[in-house]
């Protein structure tokens, strides 16, 4: 019994240190990482994201390699407005698969890091970021709108050991057409 809430403790302690600790996936290689991807999973907990949580789509991005080793991230949301596209400047850092950015909506640098990618069908990414407390968002990329039930778990059990509740933890329904659907 003992033993038991001694390994209940140390798997708590690990959980909560394991943001101070993400690493990149190992050997990233950013060539094999551009093109597209769609979010197809989001962990998020911020209070003022929690009544857009029911009306979050998944979302399409085109990640781009640029000759210095920063990245463009190209990002198409639906939302009540429509179909909204972003495009992200990612500056690399000294370790490959990490990469930071300016938010211009929340002026500061946020951290990106690549954790976990097979490059062809998923990606498991963290944001993080220090403003009054620290936020933290885990997303789930797919090459194709739809990920295997087995990649899906897997980013909900790392989401859940970065300190996410369970019902912080989305998997979207496909946006549709956004971005238009190109008929030619």
């Amino acid at each position: 019994m003992r033993t038991t809430g001694v390994a209940v403790v140390m798997v708590m302690l690990c959980g909560m240190m394991v943001d101070a600790e993400v690493k990149p996936q190992k050997d990233f290689n950013l060539q094999e990482f551009t093109g597209r991807w769609y979010r197809v999973g989001l962990a998020y907990d911020s209070p003022g994201f929690a009544p857009y949580r029911d009306k979050l789509k998944a979302s399409m991005g085109i990640v781009t390699a640029l000759p210095n080793g920063n990245v463009n991230l190209t990002m198409w949301d639906a939302t009540p407005l429509g179909c909204q596209m972003k495009v992200y400047h990612y500056e690399k850092t000294n370790v490959p698969g990490q990469f930071t950015y300016f938010s211009t909506r929340h002026n500061m640098v946020k951290d990106i890091t690549v954790v976990e990618t097979n490059y062809t069908s998923y990606a498991l990414v963290v944001k993080h970021k220090v403003f009054n407390r620290e936020y933290t968002q885990v997303a789930l990329y797919g090459r194709t709108q739809t990920v295997r039930t087995d990649v899906i778990q897997k980013f909900k059990v790392f989401a859940i050991h970065q300190g996410f509740p369970r019902e912080s933890i989305l998997t979207p329904p496909p946006a549709e057409n956004c971005p238009a659907s190109r008929s030619g």
